[in-house]
């Protein structure tokens, strides 16, 4: 699957490899669970509400002590263009909670956005395995509405057709809102300008949200889905999609339980 984003220091794996990452010893309130407890989890779930999961990758950074994978999800009606996809996580170094997002997979250029509609996340505190399975019950349910919201989406998308006026103000509030830095502007611009895919040759909001994308390639799973997710919240104003349902989860947290840096961040970002 090649739509998986690995960050600095981060390699791909398989299966097995992520399988055989021992799962620290418990310290306090601080429970760790193996890295593909998530990944079972959201599977199951998603096969158990008429999903397949059609493709799979894998990843592993800092030496094993944090994973992530995408899922690629099908059924009887797939599109020609584009696939829904789930994206987990997992941390053995109190970095971040076992969490899982909903996503999307062009395929003509391998492009992943998140849309935020269906994420979940649970500390890895005392209670995480009897919290956990409940949340992502709740996720996957969820996921088929969002499923839905995510096509029609997209068919907003493509059918908003923008001037290079228009375009060149949205970038302008992209920056505004965090989405890319100012040294991303010019690449965005120029993927706008010429695409070097001809399907994002049409002047719409669906081309230039893939010029975005294109250059969001090589972030992280642990920074992508903020920055699509607000690029998503941006576009959606653009062609007036309000979203329907929001990002579930729990708030516990102890007193050392630690959110630490995520990986490095260029200076522009």
């Amino acid at each position: 699957m090649k739509g998986l984003i690995l960050h600095t220091g981060a390699h791909d794996a398989t299966r097995e490899q992520v399988a055989a990452v021992a799962t620290p010893a418990a310290e306090g309130i601080w429970h760790p669970i193996p890295h593909l407890t998530i990944r079972d989890l959201v599977a199951e779930q998603v096969t158990a509400n008429g999903l397949v999961v059609k493709e799979e990758a894998y990843g592993l950074w800092k030496d094993g002590l944090r994973a992530f994978g995408l899922l690629g999800l099908g059924n009887g009606d797939n599109h020609e263009d584009f696939r829904m996809v789930l994206g987990w996580r997992n941390s053995h170094d109190k970095s971040f909670p076992a969490a899982g997002a909903l996503g999307s997979h062009v395929f003509v250029c391998d492009n992943l956005a998140f849309s935020g509609e269906v994420t979940f996340a649970r500390k890895h505190t005392i209670n995480v395995m009897r919290d956990l399975p409940g949340l992502v019950v709740e996720a996957v349910g969820r996921l088929l509405g969002a499923r839905n919201l995510q096509e029609e989406r997209i068919a907003a998308y493509k059918e908003y057709a923008l001037t290079n006026e228009r375009a060149h103000d949205i970038v302008i509030q992209s920056l505004d809102t965090r989405i890319i830095g100012a040294t991303r502007i010019p690449q965005v611009l120029a993927q706008w300008r010429h695409p070097q895919h001809d399907d994002f040759t049409p002047r719409t909001v669906w081309s230039l949200f893939n010029a975005y994308t294109e250059n969001l390639k090589g972030m992280s799973l642990f920074e992508l889905p903020r920055r699509t997710t607000r690029l998503h919240g941006l576009m959606d104003q653009v062609v007036g999609i309000e979203a329907k349902v929001g990002p579930i989860g729990d708030a516990v947290q102890g007193p050392d339980y630690e959110i630490v840096d995520e990986g490095p961040k260029k200076a522009e970002e």
